[in-house]
């Protein structure tokens, strides 16, 4: 077996150094980033989210020259910490008093999910009911705790979804739409949480200086369109950086191996639900090569791994601890090549990580003329750790909404008129 350490470390120097694109800033700076479809806000007042416009420019500017500069555990929770208190400093009584909940309340569990905020309720505040400044200083919140790729990749995602909103036929109100909570106080040295998240995006992150721990888990990642053109002419695709790697590990694997992989089970935990992290058959850990091994953990990164170097490295090193009790299954197209088949699902399950990845066969509404906005284009992901998912601080409870999971089994069937995992077409 490869050493766990040394494993971990190689994985995390592939993901830093991958070049990212700012596209996704590119656009969000030429358009601004819609936040319900109407007028802006005025700088000295927040403003109802059913009819303002909100613009996230000049919060979101720095992920084009800026960067985080943590590099250890300790420093990015300092980091994290004065961001959330700068952020605090902004708001009203009432503001943080709305924004804020105990460490283990356990709407934690409950406010998140796969499914619009019009389905489901989120925690905390929305942006667009935020001025400019406080705006920017919510941003700075997810710039501390993230690194640079990882904030580029929760950017993209939200410019797809703001593409959506002003270039599909769908008529969901809450596309652009971003929540933030805080779940106790933040802290050098006690535990609290930052929950940020809309449609595509739902970030549950536990900080415990004490500990000199972080953990994303759990976390969903989802992307619709598959690539989009900002005004400036500049091309995103946010979830390229887990195509290329999920791609890399099949390309790794013999002949053999892959048909192993192909007949497994992919299985769905839903966003926002219970789970039973079932593993089913397929790929274990303990049937890959040192290489094919880093190449799984590079993999499970872009979803494990999110903040610094050393939080990286050492939640990785915890997964590939128990990797040969770890079972990889795949289904769909074997290519990297969005012009053909209805795209890739694939779960991994083991001990210390539960990700699972599914196409959305099914646009829900949001199509746009000549871009791919289902299967490839439309992925819904979740990672959970089941050894210690929210840091162990709150036991999950299902979705305020009560919404099911994605196609290859799990929890739940897809509304009807919409796609898995998806609400009903124009809603």
């Amino acid at each position: 077996m490869i050493n766990t350490k040394n494993a971990a470390q190689a994985s995390v120097r592939r993901r830093w150094i991958r070049p990212v694109t700012s596209g996704a800033t590119a656009l969000l700076l030429a358009t601004g980033l819609t936040l319900a479809g109407c007028a802006s806000p005025s700088e000295s007042s927040p403003s109802s989210s059913s009819s303002s416009t909100s613009t996230l420019d000049s919060a979101i500017a720095t992920a084009s020259n800026g960067s985080t500069d943590a590099t250890t555990t300790a420093q990015t929770i300092q980091d994290t910490t004065a961001a959330v208190e700068a952020f605090l400093a902004t708001l009203s009584d009432e503001q943080v008093e709305a924004v804020t909940y105990d460490y283990d309340d356990e709407t934690k569990t409950t406010s998140w999910s796969n499914f619009p905020v019009t389905f489901v309720e989120r925690a905390g505040l929305n942006l667009a009911d935020l001025t400019t400044e406080q705006q920017q200083a919510a941003m700075a919140v997810l710039e501390a705790l993230l690194s640079d790729e990882a904030y580029e990749t929760v950017t993209g995602i939200m410019g797809g979804d703001q593409y959506l909103l002003e270039n599909s036929s769908s008529t969901e109100t809450s596309l652009g739409q971003y929540y933030i909570a805080f779940f106790g106080e933040a802290s050098d040295t006690d535990a609290y949480a930052v929950q940020f998240g809309g449609h595509h995006l739902g970030i549950n992150a536990d900080l415990n200086g004490g500990e000199e721990s972080i953990t994303f888990a759990p976390t969903h990642l989802g992307v619709q369109p598959a690539v989009y053109t900002t005004e400036d002419g500049e091309e995103v695709q946010p979830f390229d950086a887990i195509y290329t790697d999920a791609f890399a590990f099949f390309d790794s694997l013999t002949a053999e191996q892959q048909t192993t992989l192909t007949s497994g089970d992919v299985t769905m935990c839903a966003p926002g639900d219970t789970c039973d992290y079932s593993s089913g058959d397929g790929l274990t850990g303990a049937d890959l090569t040192d290489d094919q091994r880093e190449l799984l953990l590079e993999l499970i990164a872009n979803w494990a791994a999110m903040a610094d170097e050393e939080t990286a490295a050492t939640t990785l090193a915890e997964i590939e601890a128990t990797l040969d009790e770890t079972v990889i299954a795949w289904s769909g197209e074997t290519t990297y090549d969005m012009s053909t088949g209805d795209g890739i699902s694939f779960s991994i399950s083991g001990p210390d990580v539960y990700v699972a990845f599914q196409a959305q066969n099914g646009s829900a509404g949001a199509d746009v003329d000549g871009v791919t906005t289902s299967g490839w284009g439309h992925v819904h992901t979740i990672y959970r750790d089941p050894s210690n998912d929210y840091a162990n601080s709150v036991e999950q409870q299902e979705a305020t909404g009560g919404m099911g999971a994605g196609p290859g089994g799990g929890a739940g069937e897809a509304p009807a008129g919409g796609a898995p995992g998806e609400p009903p077409a124009g809603e």
